[in-house]
């Protein structure tokens, strides 16, 4: 796999997300900022909403943002890694390349993404003297979890786009089904007993889960499902990469 390649694209990639702007990639800066700004200060102290067990007019807001960042990241690499293979085809038809690698620029995109708002995020609650505790010592593990997942659905999701293109469209649907069952603009004490018992089983809902808890109850996240979802994102990830190498020589002639 060619390092150089993927390094190239993912600055192609991330540059021309603002090309032809007067503040290009200052973007990246200002719509984190933005964001957080409407997350923090809009819904806390401004609609005055509240995170229920506490009385910080922050707390619903750094909920909100602690859930919506990752949330984030991880349902853009499943939507563009849906139809890279697509929207690469010129490259893939010109240049001989690893395809997988084309979904590497995506993971190494969304980071630098993901990054930027994190640094964002932790500027505002240090301004804020907000309480950073321990267990966001694990935030890289959790992103690279994260992500790892969302390449797995992605790498899937792509195989099967090349051929049925209904797929990206069905996958957005999905994403956004998947978005309101996983509590992140609520908390899940609101929901009916029954769906607060399948919550457990959403991978969604283990990784969101664990952001909060890290930021806004201080708490370590639940290390029991954590450990579960490793264990099933790799099997995952390894049924996605065995599907793709059995259909690779279809998938470029089908390009």
């Amino acid at each position: 796999m060619d390092t150089s390649f993927i390094i190239e694209i993912t600055k192609r990639d991330f540059a021309e997300r603002f090309a032809g702007s007067v503040l290009g990639s200052t973007w990246a800066i200002i719509w984190p900022v933005v964001n957080l700004f409407i997350y923090i200060v809009i819904f806390g102290k401004v609609m005055g909403a509240r995170l229920p067990g506490t009385s910080d007019m922050n707390a619903y807001g750094i909920y909100l943002a602690a859930g919506l960042i990752p949330w984030a990241a991880f349902a853009a690499t499943i939507t563009r890694s849906t139809s890279v293979f697509i929207d690469k085809k010129h490259i893939i038809s010109k240049v001989s390349t690893s395809l997988p690698s084309l979904q590497l620029h995506i993971f190494l995109s969304e980071t630098i993404t993901f990054l930027i708002s994190m640094m964002v995020f932790f500027f505002i609650l240090t301004l804020q003297g907000h309480d950073f505790h321990p267990s966001l010592w694990l935030l890289p593990f959790l992103y690279y979890l994260q992500q790892l997942l969302a390449l797995s659905i992605g790498l899937f999701t792509a195989v099967l786009n090349v051929f049925i293109r209904d797929v990206r469209e069905i996958t957005g649907v999905i994403l956004q089904l998947w978005f309101w069952f996983t509590p992140i603009v609520y908390t899940s004490d609101i929901l009916p007993g029954v769906v607060q018992k399948i919550l457990p089983y959403n991978p969604a809902y283990i990784i969101i889960q664990s952001y909060q808890r890290m930021f806004i109850f201080h708490d370590y996240p639940p290390f029991h499902a954590l450990l579960f979802l490793t264990i099933t994102t790799h099997i995952l990830l390894s049924f996605a990469f065995a599907t793709f190498r059995y259909l690779e020589k279809d998938i470029r002639d089908f390009l």
